[in-house]
């Protein structure tokens, strides 16, 4: 057991009886313990298999694999839209979670063999997304920031073209872009900061000025 999920449980202003519940659930699946993105994370020789995080509505066990789980009592939520292979079973109790252990501890026994027999989920290639036209328009006239953003890394690219994508409207589309220029020449993806600080939209412009 590790003393910073001790530290993180105890100082949880909600879902404490729920996350040292799936705690304890998840460390009788003989999963190693540990602490990572301020969260309590289990693993299998080395492997992330779930998380648990305590959100206001509700607390939750992530499964970094979970869309593999064949999930015969439909309990797996998909977290967003774009998401591609976590999945989530979401608590509003401590009740509920009780009533459910033997299948929670069977969704996650089943997830440490999907890593024992090596199956990974298919994620898309950032050549699966389509580049809106404005964005295409721009790389093209402008050869550095076609370097530049072929120079990141494929999670921020995938980021920066969904990002694009959800506008509806072109002139939404090349403000997007344009804003986030200056953020592509520093490497930074959409959600990172250029003054090095971890942010999540809205973000910062390097001197900690929201941007929209």
């Amino acid at each position: 057991m590790n003393i910073k999920v001790d530290e993180y449980i105890s100082k949880a202003e909600k879902w404490q009886q729920e996350q040292e519940k799936l705690r304890m659930i998840v460390l009788e699946c003989g999963l190693t313990e540990e602490f990572k993105w301020g969260q309590p994370c289990y693993s299998f020789q080395g492997t992330n298999i779930v998380i648990i995080s305590g959100f206001k509505e509700y607390c939750l066990l992530g499964l970094f694999n979970g869309a593999l789980l064949s999930d015969e009592k439909c309990l797996l939520v998909k977290p967003g839209e774009n998401t591609q292979a976590g999945r989530q079973i979401r608590f509003t109790s401590l009740k509920e979670i009780v009533k459910l252990e033997t299948t929670i501890k069977a969704y996650i026994f089943e997830a440490i063999e999907l890593e024992k027999a090596g199956l990974k989920v298919q994620l898309k290639k950032t050549s699966d997304y389509p580049i809106p036209e404005e964005f295409q328009n721009k790389l093209i006239s402008d050869p550095d920031l076609k370097d530049a953003f072929e120079a990141l890394t494929p999670g921020r690219q995938k980021a920066y073209l969904l990002f694009f994508a959800a506008a509806k409207q072109s002139q939404t589309r090349v403000t997007r872009i344009e804003s986030s220029m200056k953020r592509i020449f520093s490497g930074k993806g959409p959600e990172d900061c250029i003054c090095g600080h971890s942010h999540r939209m809205p973000r910062c412009d390097g001197t900690h000025k929201t941007l929209g």
